[in-house]
């Protein structure tokens, strides 16, 4: 795009949208959400449950932002349709949209209570390890980003306002679900950016040891926190039997991806391994969801599965090979 051209306020705002990936940042605020259901043993008050969505998912857009401004040279390589490097967002912009959103979430962090908002600072802080230290040294980089989803699952806890000492264990326990889950994830999205990320010097796993070697660490990281998400449920009898219900649901999305990935292993392109992180961008929500249904009741619970489903669905037809690809 020539950088005089001007842009329409559709086309910018467009280009924000794409920018704040919503079919990855529903995530943050879902799992937010799971955490709150499971400290209040029930959906929280309409005004906490609101916060607990949206400042997870303000402190993700303002880390999408910064990741985009430092990943801008890289890009203009590689991917010189991103709004940074096509000009329809300057960088100076997104460092500002990025600090507006770290505002607003700080702000509704102030008004759920103190452990919430000293969060914010611990998520900033992996956030800026993650942008400008770990993101392209391998295992590293993926632990990081589990430990920002980790966050967000305590924020959502942390919105009871019961001390953090009489929090129940199985909360604690649950925390190496959300850090496995993310940090394979993660991994699994490193695969499609490999070539990119060899050209910038990015040690990642992918580069590093390959695609084969890559699947292998996910399936090992797949039985860990899949054996978690069964076990812990079952010993401390937290949830509904319309938790086990949903989860055989979110397994099965899981090992669909893993018999796509060997189907199309022979055949692979850029594009399939888009597609393998799509099947966890979908996965993930279900999983979220799970324990959301283990405490709500089913309908309310459905309701939320299926909007947060149905815009994940939409936002990633819409806009994911659009962003990662030019079209």
């Amino acid at each position: 795009m020539n950088p005089a051209t001007k842009l329409s306020i559709k086309e910018k705002l467009f280009a924000h949208i794409e920018t704040w990936r919503p079919y990855t940042v529903l995530w943050c605020g879902l799992v937010s959400l799971a955490g709150a259901c499971l400290t209040w043993k029930s959906l929280p008050p309409l005004h906490i449950t609101i916060f607990v969505i949206l400042a997870p998912m303000c402190g993700w857009i303002a880390g999408l932002y910064l990741s985009d401004f430092l990943d801008r040279k890289l890009d203009a390589i590689e991917k010189p349709h991103r709004p940074i490097p096509s000009g329809r967002i300057k960088p100076k912009e997104a460092l500002i949209a990025g600090g507006i959103f770290v505002i607003i979430g700080t702000i509704l962090s102030i008004y759920l209570g103190v452990n919430n908002f000293l969060l914010v600072f611990i998520v900033a802080i992996l956030v800026l390890l993650y942008t400008y230290f770990s993101k392209s040294r391998g295992i590293i980089g993926n632990l990081n980003r589990g430990f920002v989803t980790v966050i967000a699952f305590l924020y959502g806890a942390f919105s009871s306002n019961d001390p953090i000492t009489s929090l129940p264990l199985y909360i604690w326990i649950l925390t190496p679900v959300f850090l496995l889950h993310d940090t394979n994830s993660n991994l699994v999205g490193a695969i499609r950016d490999m070539e990119g990320d060899k050209k910038g010097g990015y040690q990642t796993i992918p580069v590093k040891y390959g695609i084969k070697i890559s699947i292998i660490i996910s399936i090992i990281l797949s039985i860990a926190w899949v054996s978690m998400v069964i076990m812990i449920p079952y010993y401390y009898q937290f949830v509904s039997p319309a938790y086990y219900y949903i989860l055989i649901l979110d397994i099965g999305i899981l090992l669909s991806f893993y018999i796509y990935f060997f189907y199309s292993l022979k055949n692979y392109s850029r594009e399939k391994a888009l597609n393998y992180h799509e099947f966890f961008v979908i996965e993930r929500i279900t999983l979220a969801s799970a324990f959301i249904f283990g405490i709500v009741n089913p309908l309310t619970a459905g309701i939320i599965y299926a909007i947060t489903l149905l815009l994940t669905i939409f936002f990633q037809a819409l806009l994911r090979k659009r962003y990662e690809f030019e079209v």
